[in-house]
């Protein structure tokens, strides 16, 4: 087979903005392969769609039901769109990437009304949630339908499944559903060492977005409802919110692939198994402050500004408020040790000039 497609980049070249910057995994692309040749029935009537449902529900319960969607604001999207109702609002952390880092989507596209809150750590407790959940029968006000956490948070916490528990309990005494944002839960799940059901249908969770893009994925996550009384019309949702790929088949054989086994747990547990030789020798160097617990693949640090622009002429990374001079470094399932090694020389470097 001829192509004249040529390789625009230096594969050698290594960051730490994202682990949405890293390559697919090997095993990924070969089940993309595998998959490919000969016809399948599109919008989902696969087979690997059908045998998909199977694995989830391996996962997470006999009820679960995954839906295959592009990405994780469409996941996100499509998830809360069909959760609330018209009025409907949705209770979630100030830092909460639906609220910061998804273009006003949610509001926009789902037409429903974000309650933030602002919390230390990326984290909503039972007494933060209360800050905006009440006034249900006040019509100049959004009702509070949803409470929506992200695991792991947009800060690199990790909710233990207690925190979800008292989350879930609080949350539905007050007729309110919870979502999950699962973009890194196979991270959180690692640094927990425990399942990815004790944190969500076991404890109360009604739907959750799984993601596997930044687990090695190509492109694809999934809406996965736990509770189907918890949705409305999630196949006509999917649909009108963009988000019903044609050639599903390639969005589940990967999923499948990142989940039948345990490639989505291996590649998750070195992302963190790398952030934390990142923080250890980070811890090592004066002059710069980790600000956040480092529990999955992320660390969040400060230092002088002007060292981190330097740093970043070497290594891709971003700021996370640059005001005061806290960054974000990333750590993914390809990241090397080499990688971290040489990065923190680099810092070093940086700081000692």
């Amino acid at each position: 087979m001829r192509t004249d497609a040529r390789r625009h980049h230096d594969p050698a070249v290594r960051g730490f903005a994202s682990d949405n910057y890293a390559g697919v995994h090997p095993e990924l692309l070969e089940a993309v392969a595998l998959a490919n040749g000969g016809h399948q029935v599109a919008y989902g009537e696969d087979v690997y769609t059908e045998h998909l449902q199977k694995v989830f529900r391996g996962h997470f319960g006999p009820y679960a039901q995954a839906f295959p969607v592009f990405n994780g604001t469409g996941a996100n999207v499509v998830a809360l769109q069909a959760m609330t109702d018209r009025w409907g609002a949705v209770i979630a952390a100030e830092s909460a990437h639906i609220n910061v880092d998804e273009g006003g989507a949610p509001e926009r596209m789902a037409g429903l009304k974000l309650l933030t809150v602002p919390t230390p750590d990326g984290k909503l407790t039972p007494e933060l949630i209360d800050r905006q959940a009440w006034g249900w029968d006040d019509e100049h006000r959004a009702m509070p339908q949803v409470v929506a956490i992200t695991q792991n948070s947009e800060l690199g916490t990790v909710y233990t499944p207690d925190e979800i528990r008292d989350i879930c309990e609080h949350a539905h005494e007050r007729g309110m559903k919870v979502f999950l944002d699962g973009a890194r839960i196979a991270n959180a799940a690692a640094s927990l060492d425990v399942p990815m059901r004790s944190f969500t249908n076991t404890v109360g969770v009604d739907v959750l977005s799984y993601g596997g893009t930044k687990n090695g994925m190509m492109f694809g996550e999934a809406v996965v409802v736990l509770n189907p009384d918890a949705v409305r019309a999630m196949k006509h949702v999917r649909k009108m919110s963009m988000q019903l790929a044609s050639k599903m088949r390639f969005v589940s054989v990967q999923l499948e692939a990142l989940l039948a086994k345990d490639l989505w747990l291996r590649s998750a547990r070195h992302a963190n198994e790398m952030a934390q030789r990142l923080a250890d020798g980070v811890r090592q160097v004066d002059g710069v402050e980790i600000l956040y617990p480092v529990q999955a693949n992320a660390v969040f640090a400060r230092l002088p500004h002007e060292v981190s622009l330097r740093l970043q002429k070497r290594f891709r990374f971003y700021f996370w408020d640059e005001a005061a001079g806290d960054v974000r470094w990333m750590c993914a399932w390809d990241t090397t040790e080499n990688d971290v090694d040489e990065f923190l020389a680099a810092l070093k470097e940086e700081i000692n000039r």
